[in-house]
């Protein structure tokens, strides 16, 4: 088994080392033995977990929840029906957030329309908008 340093293991998974030590701060990675020169050394098996991170972050779950898959076992059916239904929550809350954008383009698409079709006036329709919607929260 050959161990990597920190540089070895960022180029192996394709992450920077800040990314590594965030993920062991954050309690994704385990804590690396270190030499007695203070250099950090990880075992081979780091670089899959580095890239399960990444790919489930591509996914969209947030750390928290791949600290929660990563907490899991594939050992049982059980296990695995409990990662299917976080899978179903998750794109749920995508689907949700899939909605708010749409809603978000399609009004920025009419402030868009309306400053193109405005007459010479001295003020922006989108900043107006903007600045109604302002006075409105408050």
């Amino acid at each position: 088994m050959k161990l990597l340093t920190i540089g070895q293991l960022a180029t192996q998974a394709h992450v920077n080392v800040q990314t590594i030590r965030y993920y062991e701060r954050c309690g994704l990675l385990t804590a690396p033995y270190r030499l007695e020169s203070g250099y950090r050394i990880y075992p081979p098996d780091a670089i899959q977990r580095i890239r399960f991170i990444k790919q489930a972050q591509k996914l969209g779950f947030t750390l928290h929840e791949i600290a929660d898959l990563l907490a899991l076992s594939v050992q049982s059916e059980d296990v695995c029906d409990d990662v299917r239904q976080r899978a179903e929550a998750k794109i749920q809350e995508l689907d949700t957030k899939i909605g708010l954008l749409l809603d978000m383009r399609q009004i920025l698409q009419q402030l868009v329309t309306d400053c193109n079709q405005r007459q010479l006036t001295p003020t922006c329709p989108l900043l107006d908008a903007l600045q109604t919607h302002i006075g409105e929260t408050r």
